[in-house]
């Protein structure tokens, strides 16, 4: 039973899958009043606390303390609802880099009560109009270094009908910001109860229409009051950075929600390379920080150079398997263990994970808090210790698809089923394979292509790796290697062999690369994902 709402506007409510086609949800130990804002939780409240001159946000050169960002998204808020008539339950996208201004929107636009879709500007105008069109959105507010694609859009757009600027630089030169120096430091927040949907994260996979998962104000905390607190530990002087998108789930937590949570600071990177997040670690002393194995094997190479980045205290990787050797190499060189984790737009933020003092090589960890876990067949039945199944999910976040039919493929049961295989071992730790498509079926062995990933990345002449399956008449399937060599080695067959040897020698022969093909890059998306779908097309 779904708590009172402070929505005028009840799209997002009503678009809910039926109760019968919901995970269960765990819910012990997140007692949240009825009404609750996670704007209000992030700034006002903060302030109350006496966080008030702590920084919040840095970027753009400059920093902003709890008051600040408090006074600044009231003042937004106030321009949203007063000028742009933005009502309770209306969806408000938002288009921006990572920079404060965007956090700033996204506070302002939930202290309205509005349900905030965050998009990345890498998003075209046809990409933009199918998420307008799903979600029914009819305000944006967009940086204006990004404007054209969105204004296309617009002109187009049955729903879309007030888009407003803001500066996403450090001048506050746009339209948005000069209304809201206007508006008074106070604003009243819509008591949204803590059931209402606060966000629509979208997630499209690599085919098909976007799927808009729904989030509630209580679920952005949940991730924070479990995650964050019981696997991270996070204190007001924790300082965090990070590649991850805001408008991805694991960027908005990781970058935004886990900080803002505990009074500590965020800092924001509009172009998170590895290059520029060693720079910002060591001019902030940043503690903790999001990205993926790739960046880390970046950074690793770094500290070769003489880069510092002792200030790390957790390093969490996620988006992509953490290969062995970067996890061994990280704790060689920091003396501090990796966090390796997984979780999913769906239920919101990472639900396994190892720990500061529970952490293993070629391992997941365990359920975060609440969650609860199992490995099960196609039938639902669990599988045999060991062996590789599908992964099943169930705590306190989970999936609600925005009127969507393939809620009842995600949802099974009450369990989440995220798309991954795992196996368990007699300890309870969780062991990734494959996601349940990647994995590669040659002359009946099944071959899980992250294994083979890490024994290659366990040759010193391997800087990056894909594995991935493609067609053959004879077996099936090949597995086929794709590899960015290190500086100093050239592709070349006597390359290719060494590295199928090497993991003839490292893991089962018959899960050797057959096919090897080199690259100078390989595709990924703007979290670091490589884009294995990618790969298989180009071997088609």
């Amino acid at each position: 039973m779904l708590g009172p709402t402070g929505h005028i506007d009840s799209f997002s409510r009503d678009g809910l899958p039926p109760v019968e086609q919901q995970p269960d949800f765990l819910l012990d130990g997140f007692d949240y009043p009825d009404h609750l804002n996670v704007g209000v939780e992030l700034t006002d409240a903060m302030v109350a606390k006496g966080f008030g001159d702590n920084t919040a946000l840095i970027g753009n050169g400059r920093r902003r303390t709890y008051k600040e960002l408090t006074d600044w998204t009231n003042r937004l808020a106030h321009v949203l609802a007063d000028d742009m008539g933005v009502k309770p339950g209306n969806r408000v996208l938002i288009r921006s880099a990572n920079n404060p201004a965007m956090v700033a929107c996204w506070l302002a636009a939930t202290k309205v009560g509005a349900v905030v879709v965050n998009t990345m500007p890498m998003l075209r105008t046809n990409e933009i109009a199918q998420i307008v069109d799903k979600a029914e959105i009819t305000h944006a507010l967009c940086d204006t270094r990004l404007m054209d694609d969105l204004l296309k859009c617009q002109k187009n757009s049955k729903y879309l009908k007030h888009v407003l600027g803001f500066d996403g630089t450090m001048n506050h030169s746009a339209d948005l910001d000069h209304m809201a120096l206007q508006k008074p430091v106070q604003f009243t927040a819509v008591k949204t109860g803590r059931d209402d949907v606060a966000l629509l994260g979208f997630t499209s996979g690599t085919t098909g229409s976007p799927k808009a998962t729904m989030h509630f104000h209580r679920d952005l905390l949940i991730i924070a009051d479990g995650y964050a607190k019981e696997v991270l530990d996070v204190q007001p002087t924790d300082v965090f950075v990070g590649s991850p998108p805001l408008s991805f789930t694991f960027g908005l937590g990781g970058l935004a929600i886990f900080p803002l949570r505990f009074g500590a600071a965020a800092t924001l990177l509009e172009k998170a390379s590895p290059a520029s997040m060693i720079e910002i670690i060591q001019q902030y002393q940043a503690t903790v920080c999001f990205t993926a194995p790739t960046a880390y094997r970046v950074m690793l190479a770094a500290m070769e150079e003489g880069a510092d980045l002792s200030s790390l205290r957790a390093a969490v990787s996620a988006g992509e398997t953490l290969p062995s050797p970067i996890y061994h190499d990280w704790i060689a060189k920091t003396g501090k263990p990796m966090l390796d984790g997984i979780g999913a737009t769906e239920l919101l933020h990472i639900f396994i994970s190892n720990r500061f003092e529970d952490h293993r090589p070629g391992c997941t960890g365990k359920p975060v808090g609440t969650y609860e876990v199992k490995i099960v067949d196609s039938d639902m039945n669990e599988v045999p210790q060991g062996e590789v199944g599908r992964l099943a999910v169930r705590g306190p976040t989970g999936c609600r698809y925005l009127y969507d039919d393939r809620q009842s493929a995600y949802v099974v049961d009450g369990w989440n089923i995220t798309g991954d295989s795992f196996s368990i071992d007699a300890e309870g730790y969780l062991h990734f394979a494959a996601r349940n498509d990647d994995m590669i079926i040659s002359s009946g062995y099944n071959i899980a292509g992250p294994e083979v990933e890490s024994a290659l990345l366990g040759h010193e002449a391997v800087m990056e790796c894909a594995v991935v399956g493609v067609p053959d008449d004879a077996r099936g399937m090949l597995v086929e290697a794709h590899i960015v060599l290190n500086t100093g080695n050239a592709p070349s067959n006597e390359t290719r062999k060494l590295l199928q040897d090497h993991v003839k020698a490292t893991i089962a022969p018959y899960k050797y690369p057959r096919l090897v093909k080199f690259h100078q890059s390989l595709p990924k998306t703007a979290t670091g994902k490589i884009q294995r779908f990618m790969l298989r097309e180009l071997s088609a």
